[in-house]
Parts: C-alpha cells; sequence; structure tokens
C-alpha cells in the first residue's frame, strides 16, 4: 500500500511517501521553492501546502495522485479548543478543515476523502518511534516528544508496544518549551521559529546565573508535564535588534535558558521512565533538535540508548503521519536507515549541467583522492553527492567540507556562509576513530543530534571544530553508510594524519540547503568556494574565473 504524508499547518513544510512499509522519499518544500522554511508559521500561511514537495515524491516512486492509498495530513483541527491566537488560529482552523480540497488542487487525481488527520504530536511521535529500529516486536520503547506547539498542547510522552502508541501525558497550551525557547530567540534578535540554534550555539560563552529565578517560573508538575508562566526576558538582558552586537548579559541569558530547559526534559524523561520501565527513548519535536540537551539527557537521564528523529521539526511530520496511517493499515514500518531521501541525480544528468552552463570540469580516477588532496591544500570544497539528506542537518551529500586543523577556518567558513561568528563549525568523522578523537557522547553518532567532548590531547590538532566550550557535534562516518565519504576521510588521513573534517551546510545564510545541481552551481559561484565536487566531477574556482 502506498501512503503520502503531508506536513503543512506551521513551518517546515514537507511530504513524504511510504510504500509497503519502505520510506521511499521525502523532501522539504524548501528544497524545491527556495524559500527558507518553506514558509513563515503564520495562521494565514496554513493554506501553503509542500507541492512540490509532493509532486516530486510520487515522480521519485513512478506513481501518481490517483495511486495513492491514504494521506495522511500532521494535525487535526477537531482537536483545536478555543481560539490561542484570536482570530487568527481560527483562520489556521479553517485551512486545516478545507485540506482535503486544497490538496486535490495541488495533486490533480487524488481523492480528498482519502485524507485522514493525524495529531501533530502523534505524527512527530510516529517518526520517532516507528522509524527507529525499536519497534518490531520485543523492541519496544519510549517516546518523548516537545516542540512549540500542536493542535492544542505542545508536549507528548507515551510508549510504543508493537508498533501501538499509548500516550501516557501531554501538557496543553500556553505551556510551551519551545515557544518560550522562540521567545528568547527573538528578544535576542534572531528570528523565531528558524534560529533557535543560535541561542543554544551562544549559550557556551555565557554562565548560567539566570537559573535559580527561570527554575520559579519554568517547572515541572509531577504528572508528565510543566508549566511556562510569563517571562520578562528584559529584566535579564535588554532586547537587541537583528544584527546588533551582543553582550555578555545576552549570552548569560541564552545559557540560563538552555540549562533550564536541559533540566527540565531531564525531570520530563525520569518521569516517562518510571511509568513505562523502558531502556530505549525515541526523540522528536523541534525540541529534540537541541543537541546539547540531547546530549545531557542521555549523560544523567535514565535510559540506556536514546534515537532521535534526524528530521526532528515539523518536517518529520510528513514521515510520521505517512507511518501512523501505514501501521493502521496494517503495515509494519521498516526502520529509517539513514537520511537521504531527497532528491539524486545520475552521473549523465550532472554532466550535461556542467555542460549547459559551460563550466569547466574534470573528471578524476580517483574521486575520494583528488578531494582530499585539495582539503589537505586547506581549500574549501562544495560537496554535492547522492540523494539530499531530510532534515535541517548536512550529512555528507550537500556540504562545505573544509581542513580541521588550521583554526581560522572558523572564520573563512562562517564568512563563506555569511553567519555570525560565534557559531561553530561541527567535525565529520571516521566512525572506527571517532572514540580516540572524542570523548563523552555516543558513538556511532551519524546524525549530528549530539555533542561531544574534544579530548584534550586531540583539541589543539582539530581547532577549526573545536566550540568555545571544548565540545563538537560530530558526525560519524561508516563505509557500509557512506563508503565515498568514508573513503575521503581514509585518504584526508593518509596525507594529514588527522581521519576528521570540517562539514557544514552547502548553502549561505537565509538560503535553504543546496539540492539540486542548478542551486550547487549557483552557491558555488556566488561564494568564495576553492573546489565543487558534483558527483564524480570536479570544478576548479581557478578555472572557471581564469582571466
Amino acid at each position: 500500500m502506498k501512503f503520502l504524508g503531508i506536513n503543512a499547518i506551521f513551518h517546515d513544510p514537507a511530504a513524504a511517501l511510504v510504500v509497503d512499509g519502505e520510506i521511499v522519499a521525502a523532501a522539504e518544500e524548501e528544497r524545491f521553492s527556495r524559500r527558507k522554511h518553506g514558509k513563515r508559521p503564520l495562521a494565514f500561511s496554513a493554506w501553503e501546502l509542500p507541492e512540490l514537495a509532493a509532486a516530486w515524491c510520487l515522480r521519485e516512486a513512478g506513481l501518481s495522485p490517483e495511486d495513492i492509498d491514504a494521506v495522511a495530513y500532521s494535525y487535526d483541527p477537531s482537536l483545536v479548543v478555543g481560539k490561542p491566537e484570536g482570530d487568527w488560529g481560527d483562520l489556521r482552523t479553517r485551512y486545516a478543515v478545507r485540506a482535503p480540497a486544497f490538496l486535490s488542487t495541488a495533486l490533480p487525481g487524488l481523492d480528498p476523502g482519502q485524507v485522514s488527520y493525524v495529531p501533530h504530536h502523534v505524527a512527530h511521535a510516529a517518526s520517532a518511534g516507528l522509524a527507529s529500529q525499536w519497534t518490531t516486536p520485543g523492541r519496544d520503547c519510549a517516546v518523548l516528544v516537545c516542540d512549540g506547539r500542536g493542535e492544542n498542547v505542545s508536549h507528548l510522552a507515551g510508549r510504543y508496544r508493537d508498533g501501538e502508541l499509548e500516550v501516557l501525558a501531554t501538557q496543553e497550551l500556553p505551556h510551551s518549551l519551545g515557544l518560550m525557547y522562540e521567545d528568547v530567540t527573538q528578544h535576542l534578535g534572531f528570528l523565531r521559529s528558524s534560529d533557535e540554534y543560535k541561542v543554544m550555539a551562544m549559550a557556551s560563552y555565557g554562565t548560567p546565573r539566570h537559573l535559580d529565578a527561570l527554575r520559579e517560573v519554568i517547572h515541572t508538575t509531577g504528572d508528565g508535564g510543566f508549566r511556562v508562566e510569563p517571562v520578562d526576558w528584559g529584566g535579564y538582558a535588554k532586547a537587541l535588534r537583528k544584527g546588533a552586537p551582543w553582550t555578555s548579559d545576552h549570552a548569560d541569558l541564552a545559557a540560563s535558558v538552555q540549562a533550564r530547559l536541559e533540566e527540565v526534559v531531564l525531570e520530563l524523561a525520569r518521569w516517562l521512565h518510571e511509568r513505562t520501565g523502558e531502556r530505549r527513548l525515541a526523540l522528536a519535536g523541534g525540541v529534540a533538535l537541541n543537541c546539547v540537551a540531547n546530549t545531557r539527557l542521555l549523560d544523567e537521564g535514565p535510559f540506556e540508548e536514546i534515537w532521535v528523529q534526524p528530521a526532528a521539526g515539523d518536517s518529520g511530520t510528513a514521515l510520521g503521519g505517512a507511518l501512523h496511517l501505514a501501521h493502521a493499515y496494517g503495515e509494519p514500518a521498516a526502520p529509517m536507515t539513514g537520511a537521504a531521501l531527497g532528491r539524486g541525480f545520475t552521473d549523465e544528468e550532472l554532466g550535461a549541467w556542467l555542460d549547459v552552463a559551460r563550466v569547466p570540469h574534470t573528471r578524476p580516477r580517483d574521486l575520494a583522492a583528488a578531494v582530499a588532496a585539495e582539503l589537505a591544500a586547506d581549500r574549501i570544497v562544495a560537496w554535492f553527492q547522492g540523494r539530499s539528506e531530510y532534515g535541517p542537518r548536512a550529512l555528507g551529500h550537500r556540504s562545505l567540507l573544509a581542513h580541521p586543523g588550521h583554526a581560522r577556518n572558523t572564520e573563512r567558513l562562517n564568512d563563506v556562509k555569511g553567519r555570525e561568528q560565534f557559531r561553530p563549525i561541527a567535525p565529520m568523522v571516521l566512525e572506527s576513530r571517532a572514540a580516540q578523537i572524542f570523548g563523552r557522547g555516543p558513538v556511532p553518532s551519524p546524525y549530528m543530534l549530539f555533542v561531544h567532548d574534544v579530548r584534550p590531547e586531540w583539541a589543539p590538532r582539530i581547532p577549526a571544530v573545536v566550540h568555545v566550550d571544548g565540545t563538537a557535534r560530530i558526525q560519524t562516518v561508516s563505509p557500509g553508510a557512506d563508503p565515498l565519504m568514508a573513503r575521503v576521510l581514509s585518504e584526508f588521513e593518509a596525507r594529514t594524519g588527522l581521519p576528521v573534517v570540517v562539514n557544514t551546510s552547502l548553502n549561505t545564510a537565509g538560503r535553504p540547503m543546496v539540492d539540486d545541481p542548478r542551486d550547487a552551481l549557483e552557491c558555488f559561484g556566488s561564494s568564495p568556494v576553492d573546489v565543487l565536487a558534483l558527483g564524480p566531477y570536479l570544478v576548479r574556482r581557478g578555472e572557471v574565473f581564469a582571466s
């Protein structure tokens, strides 16, 4: 059977396709429309659908809308109580009620009667619990979802048994850890529902001196829920305008909020463990993208294993909704084995793009060795290989790569991307070598969803990827999962003694991650990147822009 999942109601609209229990395709609309996050999370944008992503998912599987057995829409308007955002909130609900008709217009041939509403947090839960490798018979797990908001709640705690979700606790709005973190993001001069990761990065520069005060207004309730009372953020630090310089007061506020978020998530997880006794925990929701909180939860929490959905934000509810419907129809879900679920291109298609663009290029006999040599020579490489990633992390398919042994490369890459200099860049490391270089943190860690301590003897050798607090958000690479990137890392180590390269997303500030060859060529042409590895081809800046 064939199930299409749709996320559209807030932000990060996305589509996912599950066929006979297998995840066939999943992609965010932003990768096609080139609008960051697809749209802003406003009530009057709720009608906008991931039309391009959904059409691509169908094409990828050779299907038409008529072939779909059921569609999951990851929001249930019947659960909305009252008008949490006044008349605008009512408008969002009205759009959701009409979603089946909108979808049948966007995908001609689709029967509106095939559209089912899946509650937002149930879709989040399914994206983690059903996509993990733990929900086969006898391998159950607890599941925890925290985000900004769904229909009427902001949190779900439960467990999966033989694929069935048992909800144990939810938290009604307006109390929300995600919205609280969004408020701080905006107060610090960043874009809410977009730049929360910048607050997490800034927190490492501060001291959590307001933690006791925040404990009074942000606290758990002992029944699996929590309270977030109104906070006067201006009492801790002056509000910042976009781009304004920040001070230690702002870093201290970020550190305090981050620390309190970690404490509350820990308390919620402990309550859930007491209720379930499960050894394993699956995480989803936007808060699950906070890799610092995830690491503390693994270190200090009661669960032995934690799996985080790589597309933990709202885009992941498209996949979760499809998996939830598949299970309801009796289709057992196959586990998610990787995030490379988006568009890919053949060597011939990539070569044709280069020919049409009249871009000089070569096809080296050994691409991995050629790229490793460029990196060893301290050149920045734009890396475009295979299918694009589902979720916000660049995981070695749409990446910028660089030498980690030169401290200046942090500033250099932030300049290339046009982003704030306080933000760290991440290391990609051979899985077999990770434990030698990085301490606290899980290995393998293929999705960049935890932080690891950098061992003291290695920190001076890879300064570009060491954050101010001595940690790094690593991605481990195994030859089985990504043989080409594993070879690049091995070849780079042979030249430098370092089994690590810098990996950050292939995009510039405010733009979605590069997704197709045109995007890659535009990014290469408009930013000071030295080399573009487009499939098997190498494009060198000096040859393209030779005088």
